[in-house]
């Protein structure tokens, strides 16, 4: 029976974009068979099941055939199946809506679009708050003209 090294399995159907990135995947313990975490030589064969966690989701693969090489996209589904469970993908789903960055408060510096997102607040605030003033002190203002 054809085995094959998991971080290659990995990279040729197209769980990760690099096999490099697949490998550290490995060795990060992000990818495990049987509930035990796998080093990237592991051998796979048809019929095992992979747990992938890409946070903030696992994702269940099951091996049905192995490749020669990297694979189209069209033809990931002939050598594996995607046993994930719905409530995970929903997870994803709720995850990309919130808009939710994974940095605890304070620790690094703003991302570009959160520099922007404050820029924008503070512009805005500002704006809304010097023509609100001025707007009130025309309408209170006097010219000494009063009889």
């Amino acid at each position: 029976m054809a085995e094959e090294r998991i971080d290659k399995w990995l990279w040729s159907m197209r769980v990760f974009k690099t096999r490099t990135i697949a490998t550290d995947a490995c060795r990060k313990g992000r990818v495990t068979m049987g509930g035990t975490a796998v080093k990237p030589s592991r051998t796979v064969k048809p019929g095992d099941v992979i747990d992938v966690r890409k946070p903030p989701i696992t994702y269940i693969f099951r091996v049905k055939q192995l490749s020669t090489g990297r694979l189209g996209a069209r033809l990931v589904p002939d050598y594996l199946e995607n046993l994930t469970s719905q409530d995970q993908y929903e997870l994803l789903e709720m995850t990309k809506i919130s808009g939710f960055v994974d940095r605890r408060k304070g620790l690094g510096r703003p991302t570009k679009r959160d520099s922007r997102e404050l820029s924008r607040f503070k512009e805005d605030s500002y704006a809304d708050t010097f023509y609100l003033d001025w707007e009130d002190s025309d309408d209170d203002t006097d010219d000494g003209d009063e009889d």
